[in-house]
């Protein structure tokens, strides 16, 4: 019942109402939109998860690729199949022979010829030890052995194709002819054998080539002797050493001396017995020759001409054919001879792969003995000064070539990125696939062309030893990017190009299928009957049924084949012929398109002109402009690392691209990365110091570089490393400018100016240095003054309103000064730790001096002068209205200098007046010290908001339960404020320290000769005053050294040493200030009373002299005054109101409020300021 209750459907379903193909299309649609939308998910994850992917390509490294190529799955014999068994015989055995040539020749290219070049590679010159290349050697010889077995596999297989194509085209009458041979002619056959005579002949000129080999070869069999005489010290049996001699001797045969090829033209072609004769077979010699010229034709036609390809190889073929057909048959074409050297007017010579140049006549000329003897020696020499004219006009051709290569190409690439941009149209689907196989054959053909021209050119000059001109190194460059531009097109491109090709190869298929059934109606509307019309009609059947089906190379070869059988007796038209190798020709191309492009723009050659690498990027580092294309010299430097994969005579290849590598990068950072980083660094430089006198930067007088731009690159790929320059000088700068910082911290803020400049002028992102920043008014370094204490008192003048030091005299043209901000800043960098060891080193520079000090106070002349001084006073003070008179000082001061002077004129109380001076620089110093201190403190603490009410954050973070950690750093956060509330609110109070430590040992009954000092203050201030004065009018002369405006820091140290011995009193005693005023201002009356007397007489001279004593008076009077007030303040900061027993008298009373805890301590009771 179920049954029947479905069939109704399916019956239904039998009517197609087109439904199904509209569904069909739908889920298409669908799976496009899917695919699309997955392909850019894809796009963005990769971008996400590399930003350095994008521009950056390699072939090697792709991720995924296409592979264009298509495979044959069938097998020769199912290819080959049609009712004519004969023929399919014959078309058979030359496939599969056209094949073995085709995978010998893949085996040659890829493993053979790189191992032989690439021995002796990789181990640096430097460090080749003693027995290295014998162990290289044997390493090299299981190699060698496997080339001896190839060599001998080719020759068996020449031997085969000419025996098989002899007995095609037997001369023999008696014997039945296979087919009908007389108008087929296996063209296809001969070039393959031509091509597999390349090889040996290429094998050959590699080892000929090559020196380190034959040297290596040498000391290896010497090697050998020695290990013969001595077996047990190698640890060899001796009975392995004689069938191994045998062997190396039967590879030297071989392979060694250059006698592959000719052992190969020379072998016994005919078969012993009942074989086939093949040198007395006069049709095959006949076959031969036209064959030879038909190919010749076909070549020299092309060479030289834009549209060459593959025909200097062919070239190379048709020699070697040409020398095969000379030792077999023993005749010599001597107008295809001379033909073939006639071509090396045109082709000099002939790459055959890396470096290595083959040159036909000398080829020819050495092969082919008999034919050169009728050669005259002019025309060979012609043909070698035709060689070196070529490469003259080359070098002189280049930059012309490459001008309009470049054009060229550029034209090509705008024109490839347009037709594959277009929308396929389907009205002219036939049309745009014809364009775009011509494009696509124009990048191949522009390809060939380039690559010629770098590779001919490059290996002459090598071969030839001829130096190259810069400018040819750079138009070569420029040629190998180019061509590596042609490549990149074609890998950008790839998915269009791909899908291109498969409808470019149906298309031409579709157009050889036309042409073929065409002829094939011909042949059948002709009702005679004959094996030959059967034959080639079989042949064109053979052909259609292979090119039905995908272009695989064993396809082509099977039409090829075929139809050299089906075109005879007319069955194409010419203009049909010529039309249908054509397209064959095209479907070649297009079908191999990814291989073509591959083999014509690799540059492993370069491997062995490396050396022309640094010269061009000096050029590009001069033309920064074009920065973009070392991505294509490096692509084409890495072209070689397929290849020495190879290399065979190392332990492994690894270390041959290590070698390599390491070169390459050496290289590029000799020559490109440290120059601009040197470059960068200058301009930095020079940029922020644009204040200094430097050379003209003028870019309109001195031209201008923009290195921006090679930090707009995406990085490089080279082996397994991106090479970033950006990255590479950022990290150069980031060093450079933090190691210098830290060698000189004040000059961070110059660095800092650096870094940005380089953000905004080269985009370059920089790392703070994070280091303890000092400003820029750090000035002299707080640990650099401690440590040189002695040498900054010296050199440095205190003022004491400002607090200020000013150094005293300098090289430059400005002098240093330091403040208290600049010391803020430098404890801010060194902490607040420095302070306290400051005034330790402070306190033991003034023990030093103070041993000076006593010195001369003990001193007989100084001491019995100030204790005759002492008495004068006392007896005459109450004459003198208690007042120290000026005279008597004045004359101290001059009865000193009869003591003595120094060379520089200075008297011993002169000397002592800086001691004192330097004294009071350290008192000085330490304020200062202690004022930066605060400043310090209370910079860091400002964001603090209320000092009194400082939360403890250890406790509020327990109370939250957090981390162990947070807790730590709580804690440390307390201790910190703890530090910092404790500084700013205190302040040490050093003064009283240094006072402390050593008024006991001046007070003591040691030092009485100390106390004499407050008399020895008076002639002390006069000097100063002369000095003083002299240095303030030194400010206005022109030659300012000794000049100074301030120097309290004589003011300070008598103020502190009247401290410690606690003698203001007997200093005020003296009413030294007022004694002074008083001498001045009588001298000042009587000087005004003289100029009233004068004023009648009217002297000029007089009145000018007068005026100027005056004046002088003034202003030695001003300058006593500002002493007497400098001293005052200095006064203030050893509590200088008070005496000693006075300050004992306080603490005692402090001590007693204390302890009845009565807090009004302004009752403490001070002694009368006159009991003393």
């Amino acid at each position: 019942m179920a049954v029947e209750g479905i069939s109704p459907d399916w019956e239904f379903d039998r009517f197609d109402d087109g439904s199904q193909k509209i569904h069909a299309e739908v889920q298409l649609k669908n799976y496009g939109k899917f695919l699309e939308e997955y392909t850019s998910q894809l796009k963005g994850i990769e971008d996400a998860l590399d930003e350095s992917i994008g521009d950056v390509w390699d072939f090697t490294l792709d991720p995924i690729a296409l592979q264009l190529l298509p495979y044959e799955q069938s097998s020769l014999l199912e290819l080959i199949k049609t009712e004519n068994k004969v023929l399919n015989k014959v078309i058979t055995v030359y496939a599969a022979l056209c094949c073995e040539i085709k995978k010998l020749k893949h085996e040659a290219e890829t493993k053979f010829y790189t191992g032989l070049l690439y021995y002796g590679e990789g181990a640096s010159h430097t460090s080749v030890v003693e027995g290295e290349s014998q162990i290289q050697m044997g390493r090299f010889i299981s190699f060698l052995q496997e080339l001896s077995c190839f060599v001998t596999r080719c020759s068996e297989v020449v031997v085969n194709v000419v025996n098989q194509l002899a007995s095609l085209y037997s001369s023999n009458k008696s014997a039945t002819k296979i087919i009908e041979s007389s108008g087929v002619h296996f063209q296809t056959v001969f070039e393959h054998l031509g091509e597999l005579l390349s090889v040996l002949l290429t094998l050959d000129e590699i080892i000929d080539n090559h020196a380190a080999l034959k040297d290596h070869w040498t000391m290896y069999k010497r090697l050998l002797k020695s290990v013969h005489h001595n077996p047990s010290k190698f640890s060899i049996q001796e009975e392995k050493l004689k069938p191994f001699e045998k062997l190396l001797l039967k590879l030297e045969g071989h392979i060694l001396d250059g006698m592959i090829f000719q052992a190969c033209v020379e072998q016994q072609f005919d078969a012993l017995g009942e074989g086939v004769s093949v040198s007395k077979n006069s049709t095959f010699a006949e076959e031969f020759a036209l064959n030879i010229r038909t190919i010749f034709t076909n070549v020299e036609s092309k060479l030289g001409e834009p549209a060459e390809i593959d025909q200097r190889d062919k070239y190379v073929g048709v020699c070697g054919l040409f020398v095969l057909h000379f030792h077999i048959f023993r005749t010599v074409d001597k107008k295809l001879f001379k033909s073939l050297l006639d071509v090396c007017k045109k082709v000099p010579a002939v790459t055959l792969t890396g470096n290595i140049m083959w040159f036909a006549d000398t080829f020819l000329v050495a092969k082919v003995p008999a034919a050169a003897k009728m050669l005259d020696k002019k025309s060979l020499q012609g043909i070698r000064t035709q060689r070196d004219s070529y490469l003259q006009q080359k070098a002189q051709m280049l930059v012309k070539d490459v001008q309009s290569y470049y054009v060229f190409v550029t034209s090509w690439m705008m024109k490839m990125e347009s037709i594959l941009a277009k929308e396929k149209r389907t009205d002219k689907f036939a049309e745009d696939l014809s364009n775009r196989c011509t494009i696509f054959i124009q990048g191949i053909l522009y390809a060939y062309s380039i690559s010629t021209i770098i590779k001919t050119t490059m290996n002459l000059y090598m071969s030839m030893q001829k130096p190259m001109t810069k400018t040819s190194v750079k138009a070569l460059c420029r040629l190998v990017e180019l061509l590596k531009a042609v490549e990149h097109t074609f890998h950008r491109r790839a998915m269009v190009v791909a899908d291109s090709v498969s409808h470019i190869t149906q298309h031409l298929q579709y157009q050889a299928l036309n042409s073929i059934a065409t002829a094939k109606k011909r042949v059948i509307s002709d009702k005679k009957y004959s094996e030959q019309r059967l034959d080639v009609l079989s042949a064109l059947v053979l052909a259609e049924n292979a090119l039905n089906g995908p272009s695989t190379k064993e396809r082509r070869l099977v039409v090829s084949l075929a139809l050299s059988v089906g075109t005879q007796m007319k069955t194409f038209k010419d203009e049909e012929l010529l039309p249908l190798q054509l397209v064959l020709k095209k479907l070649d191309l297009i079908s191999e398109l990814r291989e073509r492009v591959k083999i014509q723009c690799d540059c492993s050659f370069l491997y062995w002109h490396r050396a022309v690498f640094p010269i061009y990027l000096d050029d590009a580092y001069d033309h920064a402009v074009d920065a973009a294309r070392i991505h294509y010299m490096f692509s084409a430097l890495r072209d070689c690392v397929p290849a020495m994969l190879h290399a065979k005579h190392l332990e492994s290849c690894e270390q041959l691209l290590e070698n390599y590598n390491l070169e390459i990068m050496d290289v590029f950072k000799e020559h490109l990365l440290d120059k601009l980083c040197k470059e960068i660094e200058k301009d930095l430089r020079l940029s922020v110091h644009t204040h200094l006198k430097l050379d003209d930067r003028n870019p309109f007088k001195v031209g201008m570089k923009d290195l921006a731009h090679f930090f707009y690159l995406k990085p490089i790929r080279f082996f397994n490393r991106f090479i970033d320059i950006k990255a590479y000088v950022t990290h150069y700068l980031d060093k450079t400018f933090y190691n210098l910082t830290t060698v000189a911290l004040h000059d961070w803020a110059t660095y800092s100016e650096m870094r940005n400049l380089a953000t905004q002028r080269y985009g370059l992102v920089m790392t703070e240095a994070h280091l303890p920043s000092q400003t820029l008014e750090q000035g002299l370094d707080v640990l650099e003054i401690m440590r040189n204490i002695h040498v900054f008192v010296s050199r440095y003048l205190y003022n004491l309103n400002n607090q200020i030091f000013i150094e005293r005299t300098s090289n430059n043209k400005h002098l240093n000064t330091i403040n208290i901000r600049h010391i803020a800043n430098s404890i801010r960098t060194h902490g607040t730790g420095i302070m306290n060891t400051t005034v330790n080193f402070t306190y033991q520079f003034l023990r030093k001096k103070f041993y000076i000090f006593s010195q001369f106070m003990y001193d007989e002349h100084i001491k019995s002068r100030l204790i005759k001084d002492i008495r004068f006073f006392r007896e005459i003070k109450d004459q003198t209205d208690q007042k120290y008179p000026f005279e008597r000082a004045e004359k101290f001061n001059r009865g000193i200098r009869k003591l003595g002077i120094t060379p520089d004129g200075q008297s011993y109380l002169d000397q002592f007046r800086q001691l004192i001076s330097q004294i009071g620089n350290a008192m000085g110093y330490v304020r200062m010290i202690r004022s930066g201190g605060l400043h310090c403190c209370s910079n860091a603490i400002r964001f603090v908001p209320d000092l009194e009410d400082i939360v403890n954050f250890e406790e509020l973070v327990k109370e939250e339960g957090l981390s162990e950690e947070t807790q730590k750093s709580a804690r440390v956060l307390d201790s910190v404020l703890g530090d910092l509330t404790s500084n700013s609110a205190e302040g040490t109070e050093y003064f009283k320290k240094l006072v402390d430590v050593f008024a006991p040992e001046f007070r003591s009954t040691k030092n009485m000769h100390l106390r004499n000092f407050y008399m020895i203050v008076p002639p002390l201030t006069v000097n100063f005053a002369e000095h003083s004065i002299s240095c303030k009018e030194k400010l206005n002369k022109k030659n300012k050294v000794g000049a100074a405006f301030t120097d309290d820091g004589f003011a300070m140290g008598v103020a502190y040493i009247l401290k410690l011995l606690d003698q203001y009193q007997e200093f005020d005693s003296l009413h030294w200030l007022h004694a002074v005023r008083e001498k001045y201002l009588r001298e000042m009356k009587s000087m005004v009373k003289e100029q009233n007397v004068q004023a009648t007489s009217q002297d000029e001279k007089l009145m000018q002299t007068m005026n100027l004593t005056q004046k002088r008076l003034d202003i030695y009077l001003q300058e006593f005054e500002l002493l007497y007030f400098s001293l005052s303040s200095a006064r203030i900061f050893f509590r200088a109101d008070k005496t000693a027993a006075e300050e004992n008298q306080e603490k005692k009373d402090k001590d007693e409020v204390s302890k009845t805890g009565n807090g009004d301590s302004s009752s403490s009771s001070s002694t009368d300021p006159s009991a003393k």
